[in-house]
């Protein structure tokens, strides 16, 4: 499923291709979030046009809206998006273990409260299989729980316990399903190594997690309100417990500089929010150099967010007469002044253009992380 194609001599970064049911994708990548079976104001034409080789997806959201008898008519998640990249699928247990006032733990059951409606649902371990087993996901995330950071030692253990038991059960089930279906054989499922930041806890979970033979592993809990140093300690000596010929998956993560610095600690895969979420609120990511030579020193770009890229808020005065491009290149026939007078009047084009500026941001990021990792400065 994963050919590893180079490593940096440099740090741990990598090159590498995943293969799924939907195309290859070359790591390292990013997932532009499509948590209710939309990219925000995109269609997934516009967002594959950005260059973006897959998508993420929520489980629980499309569990919810628009249900699994409406993606079934359409026959998977894919056709009902009109979207022919592939697609990951995270298990929702985030968005459950979020509602503390609605859910309740039986075992390995879940029961929880739609936040929509009230109505009851369980997820387990197999469940969350089945469901996307109906979504036709390319990637499919085990049910886990994730615990805020900072959080007790009792706690992570607790949470890490209930994760790897919840694996067993799922890489069991799944490798169930895989006898009876050739296309449920092709979808990939990957493991998720949970302890906090607890390294005793971490190296357990990735001992116990990498036992059982996933398609690939993701590291869970960070980027929950831990400081970046953490975040890049934990990942020091969990990363390589982590098989080499695996893909590495680092979830919810994060801001350029913490992209790039997981990568150079051997990550491959990313998603994340934030150039979605910040653009619906006028915050733009732009590169300081340009596009020619946009990561020209590594050690600058490594050292400082400012020596390379900035953010601007659109909605700040300063720009109601700014004749300026919104950037250098698919945005270069729109100003900033109006860009910033679509914002004031709330006009739906601003949350596309901005959108398209920040999507367009992250993913020349990681084409520009993956150049250097080939030509040996990363």
């Amino acid at each position: 499923m994963f050919q590893l194609i180079k490593k940096s001599k440099k740090s741990q970064a990598r090159l590498g291709v995943l293969t799924t049911a939907h195309g290859k994708i070359a790591t390292p990548f990013f997932m532009p979030i499509a948590t209710k079976a939309a990219v925000k104001s995109l269609t997934a034409k516009e967002v594959k046009d950005l260059g973006a080789q897959i998508i993420l997806s929520n489980t629980y959201h499309n569990l919810l809206r628009p249900g699994l008898e409406v993606i079934k008519k359409h026959g998977n998640l894919h056709k009902f998006m009109n979207n022919d990249l592939p697609i990951l699928t995270d298990s929702g247990g985030y968005q459950v273990f979020s509602l503390a006032k609605l859910r309740k733990i039986k075992g390995d059951d879940i029961e929880f409260q739609s936040h929509i409606d009230g109505k009851l649902y369980i997820l387990n371990p197999q469940k969350v299989i089945d469901i996307q087993v109906i979504l036709g996901s390319d990637i499919m995330m085990v049910l886990d729980e994730c615990v805020g950071l900072p959080a007790t030692k009792k706690e992570a253990l607790k949470a890490l316990e209930r994760t790897s038991a919840w694996a067993k059960i799922s890489w069991d089930y799944k490798n169930k399903l895989n006898k009876k279906s050739g296309s449920i054989k092709k979808q990939l499922i990957f493991g998720i190594v949970q302890g906090g930041d607890f390294k005793d806890l971490r190296l357990r979970s990735a001992k116990e997690i990498t036992s059982l033979s996933f398609d690939g592993y993701a590291v869970g809990g960070l980027a929950v309100g831990e400081p970046s140093k953490t975040m890049y300690k934990v990942l020091d000596y969990t990363v390589p417990e982590l098989p080499e010929n695996k893909t590495r998956y680092l979830m919810g993560v994060g801001y350029p500089e913490n992209i790039i610095e997981a990568v150079k600690r051997g990550i491959d895969m990313f998603d994340c929010v934030i150039p979605t979420r910040e653009a619906r609120h006028g915050k733009l990511y732009l590169w300081k150099q340009s596009k020619s030579s946009r990561l020209p020193r590594p050690s600058a770009m490594l050292r400082a967010r400012n020596d390379w890229y900035k953010t601007i808020n659109i909605t700040n005065a300063k720009f109601a007469k700014d004749k300026s491009p919104i950037n250098s290149t698919n945005l270069k026939n729109y100003s900033l002044s109006y860009l910033h007078h679509l914002f004031k009047t709330q006009e739906p084009l601003a949350l596309r253009l901005a959108t398209i500026n920040n999507l367009s941001f992250y993913l020349d990021l990681m084409k520009e992380i993956r150049q250097a990792i080939k030509l040996g400065r990363l």
